[in-house]
């Protein structure tokens, strides 16, 4: 595995495997790796000649008061994990690689990052988008690998990719999970033993509501309900709710009434100072198709 810190030598060897015929896969990250990633990194592996992984903590998606100085970092770890799970190429920027003096341009990322964590995260999708196409431009995949769990983020970035045209197929990756459910995030080193306890309601909820509805429940009000039910239960639920809701997998519209499509079931809440998310893809039998075009690679 190479590691490369800069993007002049990073093209300069990804020219190097194009000339040869090489499918280019890639993985961007902000590090502190667990086997969600490795899940990305692995199909990207198996699909693809070479794959690029980067670590880049992106300053431009981190809004006023959030973690950006505290975000987990473990480079000497994510090194091992990378080699181990069969990544080509390791991309560790600096900053002033990404954003260099007087850098002004951005990505505005338009109506999909307006609800669910645009709502409560200013800017945020706006720094995502910017990153992502930077590093397109940078990588130039011909695959690019991103986990469901960050499900309104792989909306974002294909419609991005079909607005500007740009040749990547966005790959997503069903979400990778603990043993007891819980959903594999970097943020879940915030957690001490108790909260992490409480954590594991937001699993509780979503999968209570896709028992409820593959059982033939429709009711948008019953399946929020039952999600709800288990993520305030007192002392074992989230400190704070910030946001459940039923809406369309496709537009993230909110729906109403019943579901007669398929819908992403999608929460963030606040277990002690710790800001989590999580979604479930509910789909009826007859939308099999729509649920695939969510979730498989993307058409450039």
């Amino acid at each position: 595995m190479r590691i490369v810190r800069s993007i002049a030598d990073l093209r300069v060897l990804l020219k190097t495997l194009r000339a040869k015929g090489k499918r280019i896969g890639f993985v961007p990250t902000m590090g502190y790796l667990h086997e969600g990633h490795g899940a990305l990194v692995k199909q990207s592996a198996a699909r693809c000649d070479a794959t690029v992984v980067s670590i880049f903590v992106n300053p431009t998606q981190f809004g006023q008061g959030e973690d950006l100085s505290k975000y987990p970092r473990d480079l000497e770890r994510d090194q091992g994990l990378c080699l181990d799970w069969g990544a080509t190429v390791l991309f560790l920027p600096d900053a002033s690689e990404i954003y260099p003096s007087g850098f002004q341009t951005f990505v505005e990322p338009g109506g999909l990052a307006e609800p669910l964590c645009g709502q409560y995260r200013p800017g945020h999708y706006r720094g995502v988008a910017t990153v992502v196409a930077k590093l397109f431009n940078i990588v130039e995949p011909d695959l690019a690998f991103f986990g469901q769990k960050d499900f309104q983020q792989t909306l974002v970035v294909r419609r991005m990719v079909r607005d500007l045209n740009l040749p990547v197929d966005v790959v997503v990756v069903p979400t990778i999970r603990e043993e007891d459910g819980l959903a594999m995030s970097s943020r879940n080193a915030y957690l001490s033993e108790e909260e992490r306890g409480r954590a594991l309601s937001i699993s509780r909820g979503l999968l209570a509501a896709e028992v409820a509805f593959h059982a033939g429940e429709r009711k948008v009000a019953h399946l929020l309900e039952i999600a709800r039910a288990a993520l305030t239960e007192p002392m074992k639920g989230v400190d704070q709710l910030q946001y459940l809701e039923l809406v369309d997998a496709q537009t993230l519209d909110g729906h109403q009434g019943e579901v007669d499509r398929t819908v992403a079931l999608c929460v963030a809440a606040y277990v002690g100072a710790t800001r989590l998310i999580d979604n479930v893809i509910l789909a009826p039998s007859h939308d099999e198709a729509v649920l695939n075009v969510t979730l498989s690679p993307g058409q450039a």
